[in-house]
């Protein structure tokens, strides 16, 4: 593995912010449905990761990062923040990877790693939806996940097409 998995702390916002930055663009740029439409301005994308170290930082994001010699490649997100009887679960949130990174395990290690980081906190169940036909749900699946179903023209994809979700839950 040429590349290492880390848990980022809230006192790495001010490295990361900008490298997080370029994978979220570079994923929105090559048409991923992850909350933004094509265009992406790079303050907005900023703005979006300091909103994420404000969770770091409270304790309610699990944020990890995949890291090789040329810098970030990855990350992922567990939300922790959850309802007083749902303290046993979390969600999985804006797996990303670089696409100049991909192919190289990096999604697949992230998600793993983030599954340890759940069993860690006493987090017995993780939930996520993503793409329905992507290359992400085929992950999840071989990655052992239930597929629970799929919702039609949930989001739009980055060009404004309508795409279904699939959800998915894991055991951990």
């Amino acid at each position: 593995m040429d590349f290492r998995i880390e848990r980022a702390q809230a006192s790495g916002e001010a490295e990361l912010v900008p490298a997080l930055t370029e994978v979220l663009m570079d994923c929105v740029e090559g048409g991923a449905s992850v909350s933004f439409m094509a265009g992406l301005p790079r303050e907005r994308a900023e703005a979006f990761w300091r909103t994420v170290f404000g969770a770091v930082r409270d304790g309610t994001t699990v944020l990890l990062v995949a890291r090789d010699g040329s810098g970030i490649q990855g990350t992922v997100q567990m939300d922790l923040h959850m309802p007083d009887n749902q303290q046993h679960r979390a969600d999985v949130k804006k797996l990303l990877v670089h696409r100049r990174a991909r192919r190289r395990g990096i999604a697949q290690a992230l998600v793993q790693q983030l599954e340890q980081e759940a069993h860690r906190l006493n987090r017995t169940l993780l939930v996520l939806d993503t793409v329905t036909g992507s290359a992400a749900e085929q992950l999840y699946a071989q990655l052992g996940w239930t597929r629970v179903g799929v919702i039609p023209d949930y989001a739009l994809m980055p060009d404004g097409q309508p795409s279904g979700t699939t959800l998915f839950y894991k055991r951990v």
